[in-house]
């Protein structure tokens, strides 16, 4: 039923410059741990844009993991039929496929491909798939896999008709020791041993029949852990298989149900749906015993428990987390603890993981994350302490490298902000890091430990260190107490994260009141958020030497310098609700939704990890999480009725 709305190619149609999503159309099952999308074309130098859904071309189905793709991929292979000439590399195996006859959805995907004449089916599992290839003529041809990203090994076992892989590509080769292990179970006589062959970074498995079926599964541990999958996850039929994984994806996207006389919407609404529920992907498999086991990448070893990855807090925490709260209690219970493993192995939260830790945006967000976990009874007591406990850390002791807990804590600490003359986007360090630790605070209190709660609550007011009351900004500050100058309210990057003072001066979620007093009061605040909208959406480019793709999307949405298009302007239409202007607030959602989202033309931007599906669909039900651990405000919805887990909200 509600599959039927999904386009799982909404954001696809993106490119380095703009983006509509920067999406890939990815079958998965929700949370899974292993991904598979068309690969389109892979060119040099834009390697995370290989789908492109205007391109009808194809150099194969990949596995994949990756987030997005200023993140990257890793533990990646390529598969694909040929005959007649067998190509060794991606390129060469390039193939038009018949779009009538493919099929690109959650739980299945079908590939016509016309060079081959072939059909390339699959099915996922949580850790892996079901495959089928259908040769409709009777040319000699061949299952490759195909090289993407770092080295490769093959051995096809003759005994066990199964083909034993491993891939070790990862970005930026900071996990260690880190191996995806592949495993291919192809059913008996399938394969022709004799005719396969392989070389550097590719093999050409002979197929022996018009049709093949084989399962697969994958692991970061070992090839008997991928072995433990198949038998687990891949034993049914292949039919079998696909009708539990769209059972699955019912289920979640049932958990809200709208009431809409537009089909567009409900297409819009559902394909969101959809993205809320691939990310973070499950980093953990099951032994022998049923027991949670996960590779850690701070030192290659095997331990006990849950671990997931693939997310980014700078984007999820303001959206995405706030809605699971509602819809999925009971996987944010686990992910939590996954990211308490992290903390446990490497010393530090993640903040933006992705098989290892990026650090690719700045501070810890994911502060807001355990508190909206402790505020609604996600999880228990010990795991609360427990990750409180991370959160002190990452607010009182340095990374031992940038890419963990706050930057520029030592400094923070010492003077109150983020010095600018030390530390790029100083701005936005010290406002997310005054915001966690109120986020700290809050936790402390609800668990009892005053001291804790005290000390934060009076460091959460740091934001006002930065406030530059002659221009009403949020401005870099040195650290001999002087502004920056020169100060260019429409100049982005240096002080400011993907955005300029417009876009992150208001970023104060736990003490709006204290925001309007900087401000002189209410009426203040409200006469800024009209300049923000009222003002051309203009940039200087001096932080970032070149136009972003962000200031072109933000320009082109065209709502002043509200750029809703990326995570600071997230919350900036909703302020005018909280400062008593609702009727503005639900003129600027409503435009936004309308005009910016489509299950047909994707985003106003980047789509991160549902952070983005999750604003509109939180929009459409009329509900903003403005802060953690606080109730939402309340808009009309865009809808004429909806439940969540079958409760009617309106």
């Amino acid at each position: 039923m509600y599959l039927s709305y999904v386009n799982i190619e909404m954001g696809a149609n993106s490119v380095m410059r703009y983006s509509r999503g920067n999406t890939l159309p990815l079958t998965q099952m929700p949370f899974g741990m292993v991904s598979f999308c068309p690969q389109t074309e892979r060119i040099k130098g834009q390697e995370g844009w290989f789908y492109n859904p205007n391109v009808p071309c194809c150099e194969g189905v990949r596995l994949t993991h990756q987030p997005s793709p200023w993140i990257g991929d890793y533990g990646t292979f390529l598969m694909v039929p040929q005959n007649d000439i067998v190509a060794n590399t991606a390129s060469g195996a390039c193939t038009s496929f018949k779009s009538a006859e493919s099929v690109l959805s959650p739980s299945y995907l079908k590939m016509r491909f016309m060079r081959s004449n072939s059909v390339f089916e699959l099915a996922p599992t949580e850790r892996g798939c079901v495959l089928r290839v259908q040769l409709l003529d009777e040319r000699k041809s061949y299952l490759s896999f195909l090289a993407v990203d770092g080295n490769y090994t093959y051995f096809l076992d003759k005994e066990k008709n199964t083909l034993y892989a491993t891939n070790d590509a990862q970005p930026r080769k900071t996990a260690k020791g880190f191996k995806a292990y592949l495993v291919v179970k192809f059913e008996d006589s399938a394969i022709d041993y004799d005719s396969s062959y392989q070389g550097d970074g590719y093999i050409h498995i002979s197929l022996a029949s018009q049709r093949v079926e084989a399962r697969v599964g994958l692991s970061y541990i070992s090839f008997e852990m991928a072995e433990k999958t198949i038998v687990r996850e891949c034993s049914k039929p292949f039919e079998e298989i696909r009708a539990e994984g769209e059972e699955c994806w019912e289920e979640k996207l049932a958990r809200i149900e709208i009431d809409t006389d537009d089909e567009e919407q409900k297409r819009t609404f559902y394909s969101c749906m959809y993205r809320c529920f691939l990310f973070p992907h499950k980093a953990y498999e099951l032994d022998e015993n049923q027991q949670a086991v996960h590779y850690s990448a701070c030192d290659g070893s095997i331990r006990p428990g849950v671990l997931y990855t693939d997310t980014g807090f700078w984007d999820t925490s303001r959206t995405q987390f706030p809605l699971f709260a509602k819809i999925a209690k009971k996987e944010y219970c686990e992910m939590l603890e996954g990211f308490v493993n992290i903390y446990k192995e490497n010393g530090y939260l993640p903040r933006w993981h992705s098989i290892d830790e990026v650090g690719c945006m700045p501070s810890t967000l994911i502060d807001p994350v355990i508190l909206d976990a402790v505020y609604n009874g996600i999880g228990t007591r010990s795991l609360w302490e427990t990750a409180l406990e991370g959160m002190v850390h990452h607010a009182s002791v340095k990374g031992s490298e940038a890419r963990f807990g706050r930057n520029g804590v030592e400094e923070y600490n010492k003077y109150g902000y983020v010095p600018a003359d030390l530390y790029k986007e100083s701005v936005n360090l010290t406002l997310d890091a005054a915001y966690g630790d109120w986020c700290i605070s809050q936790i402390a209190r609800l668990l009892g430990k005053t001291d804790i709660e005290k000390e934060y609550a009076i460091r959460s007011k740091s934001y006002e260190n930065i406030f530059d009351k002659n221009t009403g900004f949020m401005r870099g500050k040195n650290t001999d107490g002087q502004f920056r100058e020169p100060f260019y309210k429409t100049s982005w990057g240096i002080d400011y994260t993907e955005g300029s003072a417009y876009q992150n001066s208001h970023f104060v979620p736990h003490d709006i009141e204290g925001l309007c007093s900087l401000y002189g009061g209410r009426d203040n605040l409200i006469a800024r958020l009209d300049e923000i909208f009222d003002t051309s959406p203009t940039f200087r480019v001096f932080g970032y030497g070149c136009e972003i793709h962000e200031m072109s999307e933000m320009a082109q949405a065209d709502y002043g310098q509200c750029a809703i298009s990326n995570q600071p302007s997230f919350h900036i239409p909703y302020l005018y609700a909280y400062l008593g202007k609702k009727e503005k607030a639900e003129y600027w959602v409503e435009r936004m939704c309308k005009e910016q989202f489509s299950a047909k033309n994707g985003y106003p931007g980047d789509e991160d990890n549902g952070s983005m599906s999750a604003w509109y669909i939180l929009s459409t039900l009329g509900m903003y999480p403005l802060c953690a651990g606080k109730e939402m405000i309340r808009l009309k919805p865009l809808v004429k009725s909806a439940k969540i887990l079958g409760k009617q909200i309106f």
